[in-house]
């Protein structure tokens, strides 16, 4: 049986976060999904996996009147369960920048979609491709000519990005997106005026385009270690 992996955050002010975390963990358990949720005052970020039709559930559940009904999620498919147990975290940051002054939850830097993406680089538009990924991650793959900042943590990323041309426009990616949320905010702070992130990051990429102008796989956080363009 194929297992259905989803991968969403959404950046969102929350409290309560005790409750929340043993609600999510009762409806994981009782659906047997597996993987990790990040809770924290600024938001949510989800990685699970189960069958197609407990994944679904999980979504219904959210899509019901809960202030994540409109999370998006990037989906894929393995062969086995990649994660061991289920676990529901309460953290001061769901991706940790330690750059207080970034919020999220407040302002949202531009966005541009995967095909539209994919459409720049066949077109081979002058622009600058960002990667924000740590070092480790950039060495199973990334976008042909991407810059590489060298990172041994996301954490690092404020200093590094100084080094970045600001002559053309930047289009800055990461796995799933959640990381350019607040690298593009922290950009535009610094004074970089043409920045975008790419929606959805890799996997939604992935998904959507099949992985054009793509060279290797993506590093995920689970037993699979990496994906690939399908």
């Amino acid at each position: 049986m194929k297992i259905t992996n989803i991968a969403g955050y959404k950046f969102i002010s929350l409290v309560a976060l005790d409750t929340l975390r043993s609600d999510f963990l009762s409806l994981c358990q009782s659906l047997a999904l597996k993987g990790t949720i990040l809770l924290g005052p600024e938001g949510i970020n989800i990685f699970l996996a189960g069958t197609a039709e407990n994944i679904q559930t999980f979504r219904n559940y959210l899509a019901n009147d809960t202030p994540f009904a409109d999370m998006d999620f990037r989906v894929s498919f393995s062969d086995k369960q990649p994660f061991q147990r289920m676990k529901v975290k309460i953290k001061k940051e769901i991706i940790t920048m330690r750059h207080a002054e970034i919020k999220p939850t407040e302002k949202r830097a531009p966005a541009i979609s995967a095909t539209e993406f994919k459409q720049w680089l066949d077109e081979n538009r002058d622009i600058t491709v960002l990667d924000t990924r740590n070092e480790f991650e950039v060495q199973y793959g990334t976008f042909k000519n991407a810059v590489n900042l060298h990172l041994n943590d996301f954490s690092e990323f404020p200093e590094a990005v100084k080094q970045v041309a600001r002559d053309k426009p930047i289009v800055m990616f990461c796995t799933g997106g959640i990381r350019c949320e607040k690298a593009a905010l922290h950009m535009q702070n610094l004074g970089f005026d043409n920045v975008y992130q790419l929606d959805g990051g890799i996997l939604k990429y992935f998904e959507q385009t099949g992985g054009a102008h793509y060279q290797g796989g993506c590093f995920v956080f689970d037993e699979r270690e990496m994906i690939t363009p399908s």
